[in-house]
């Protein structure tokens, strides 16, 4: 067993550890979707302690923690095996995928700490991981939902009105329009080019452009459009005050009919 390729790892700069860390959060992810079955045959209750590992190469192994104290890198959470049997399949799978996170980012900052990055370093190293979806949020499909609601085109798919209400920047409401995050160097996850086709993709109902994919948008609970908010007169401070926005279209077509 290599637990984690420590003993040989000789990454230096934030993008190295990144790269590291999306590896090893890859494999994790196979066993806990993809290969789940055999994840959930190899945690048989009857045996030892066990550990689910990622390595840097994405793929995973269950297998008995590493002997030596202190380990080269922290260890997984010690017997997810025992804990099968106990409870739901789907929760015990998200137990799992909590720890796991814990364990990716122990990692990660234990090699950040070896290598002595700085305030910076670290920074960089953090936001490059907290633009991807944890696994946590993979695994119970919370990701897939928080991609759709941030992309204007998913609209359709929800008939929830909250869900198209205009919201604060730091929510994963799809009613407001929000610019992308910025890129770090290494940063080039599937996710944030699903969101950016997105955005590329929306046109407003009222000019027929996709210009200004920075500013505040709306979306009509009535034929589910999308509008900048200049264009149909309407503000974020206005927005937080409409329960169930029309277009100007579905307006008229009311006062029409």
């Amino acid at each position: 067993m290599d637990p984690g390729a420590g003993a040989h790892y000789s990454a230096r700069t934030a993008e190295e550890v990144f790269r590291d860390f999306r590896g090893r959060r890859a494999g994790m992810i196979k066993a806990l979707t993809t290969d789940v079955e055999k994840f959930y045959q190899l945690c048989d209750p009857e045996k030892e302690n066990l550990c689910l590992y990622g390595y840097p190469n994405e793929t995973w192994e269950v297998t008995l923690p590493a002997e030596e104290v202190p380990p080269e890198i922290p260890e997984p959470a010690l017997g997810i095996n025992f804990a099968r049997d106990g409870m739901n399949e789907k929760d015990w799978l998200a137990l799992v995928a909590v720890h796991s996170d814990s364990w990716l980012l122990a990692v990660a900052f234990y090699f950040a700490a070896r290598f002595g990055f700085d305030k910076e370093a670290r920074r960089r190293l953090f936001n490059m991981i907290n633009n991807l979806p944890t696994i946590f949020e993979v695994v119970t499909g919370v990701a897939k939902k928080q991609t759709k609601e941030k992309g204007p085109n998913s609209a359709s798919k929800s008939n929830k009105p909250s869900s198209k209400m205009p919201s604060r920047p730091e929510s994963h409401s799809k009613a407001t329009k929000v610019a992308a995050p910025p890129k770090d160097d290494d940063d080039e996850s599937g996710e944030e080019y699903e969101e950016e086709e997105e955005r590329d993709n929306t046109l407003c109902g009222s000019c027929g452009t996709n210009d200004g994919k920075d500013e505040f948008w709306i979306c009509c609970d009535n034929c589910e459009r999308w509008y900048h908010g200049k264009c149909v007169k309407i503000t974020p401070a206005r927005a937080e005050h409409i329960k169930h926005y029309k277009c100007p279209d579905c307006t008229n077509k009311r006062a029409r009919a």
